[in-house]
């Protein structure tokens, strides 16, 4: 790849070839499932912190996560992949699953859950991250692909990646301390 002077940005070549269409459409559809996961997850947790520091600081990030859902559908449609639907209804039943986990209490909820939401959430986000970067690298040999989007979104995705995990450490040494005695 030829580097532009100064810019840090690759320049594209056109290059005649691009992504295998299906597997790239098992790929996205995957990390569709993901994201769908993922919504779903940010959405609840900020929606059950609302009101407190975390609920603040949650809320910004499951709106941007909800975005970048729709960025990936976007670049689905683009590149002309359709939507599986049972890899989306499987992100879905998969998010609904991970809320009945074992937590320490049974009738009320656990500052336990909100450490495993946070641990989720930013596992989430490092793979739609990791994803970003791969699109990002075959948009050096695939036109359809705009590189600037994907930094954009790839950029994003770690701003999000240290947020959640200033708040997952945050929460998981309230949670986990000892009292004292």
């Amino acid at each position: 790849m030829n580097a532009l002077p100064n810019s840090g940005v690759a320049q594209r070549r056109p290059t005649g070839r691009s992504a295998d269409t299906k597997l790239l459409g098992i790929y996205l559809n995957d990390h569709l499932a993901g994201a769908t996961a993922g919504t779903g997850r940010a959405t609840r947790l900020a929606r059950t912190a609302r009101g407190s520091a975390l609920g603040r600081a949650i809320e910004p990030v499951a709106a941007e996560i909800a975005q970048d859902r729709r960025a990936l559908l976007d670049i689905m449609r683009d590149l002309g992949i359709p939507v599986r639907r049972y890899k989306v209804c499987a992100g879905w039943a998969g998010e609904r699953l991970g809320r009945l986990k074992p937590n320490g209490h049974l009738v009320r909820p656990s500052p336990l859950g909100t450490v495993l939401d946070l641990e989720a959430l930013r596992l989430g986000v490092e793979g739609k991250a990791a994803g970003w970067q791969t699109l990002r690298r075959l948009s050096a040999v695939d036109e359809r692909l705009d590189p600037a989007r994907l930094d954009t979104l790839l950029g994003r995705a770690r701003q999000q990646q240290d947020r959640i995990e200033e708040w997952r450490v945050r929460q998981a040494g309230e949670a986990l301390a000892t009292s004292p005695g």
